[in-house]
């Protein structure tokens, strides 16, 4: 058996460059309907400009690390698995190594080949890269390529930040005739982009996800201008 090694690779996968942009598009919705739920509670209650400025700064801010925290925290989560189940690979590959290219074998039998073409394909394959066969083919890793929590934090920090900061501009620049026009437009055209795009990364049907997104904003502005009316 050959010995086991593993090589650390720089460039991502594409795995890793998706679940970046997965953390953006969640953290771009969210500060849009986070953000937007402030200010439009806050401008109905009151038309105090620099109240409804520092109300919807500070929840836009709250937002932004509250989301990249909790991508953090999930990220590092995945990333630790994905290392223990490494780990626990290496030492089977020690101790049972029959079993590892069984494993293996059984894997390309599911696939539709005959019992000696995938037991012929699983000693090659073993014989060459042990470890990255077993845990591609039992985890579906890729090996040296872990998910970066780092990434995927300041991705949903700053895209938040940017998803929230457009209605928060619309409501506090635009003429008080026309502010609250000027913060649905902001929603909408935002609402559309991220359900556009976050189609687009989950082959998902553009048309459904970009009126879904744009709803749910129009939705949380209702709901929101009602709670600021109430007081």
């Amino acid at each position: 058996m050959q010995k086991v090694k593993v090589k650390n690779l720089h460039k991502q996968t594409m795995e890793e460059r998706l679940n970046t942009l997965r953390a953006g598009v969640l953290g771009s919705n969210d500060g849009i309907l986070t953000v937007v739920g402030v200010l439009v509670s806050v401008a109905a209650a009151t038309t105090d400009q620099f109240t409804i400025l520092i109300a919807g700064l500070s929840d836009l801010l709250a937002c932004a690390f509250s989301m990249a925290s909790g991508e953090y925290a999930s990220v590092s989560t995945q990333k630790d698995t994905e290392r223990a189940a490494v780990a626990k690979e290496e030492g089977l590959l020690k101790t049972d190594w029959d079993g590892e290219v069984s494993a293996v074998r059984a894997y390309y039998q599911e696939k539709g080949l005959s019992e000696k073409t995938a037991q012929s394909i699983a000693e090659d394959l073993m014989a060459k890269a042990p470890l990255k066969t077993i845990v591609r083919v039992k985890y579906d890793i890729e090996l040296g390529h872990y998910l970066n929590p780092w990434d995927a934090a300041f991705a949903s920090l700053f895209v938040a930040a940017l998803g929230g900061i457009l209605p928060l501009m619309a409501m506090i620049l635009a003429p008080a005739g026309l502010k609250w026009y000027a913060t649905i437009l902001a929603v909408i055209l935002s609402s559309a982009l991220t359900g556009y795009i976050s189609s687009k990364l989950g082959n998902g049907l553009v048309k459904v996800a970009v009126i879904r997104n744009i709803v749910i904003g129009l939705i949380t502005i209702t709901i929101h201008y009602g709670v600021g009316r109430l007081f």
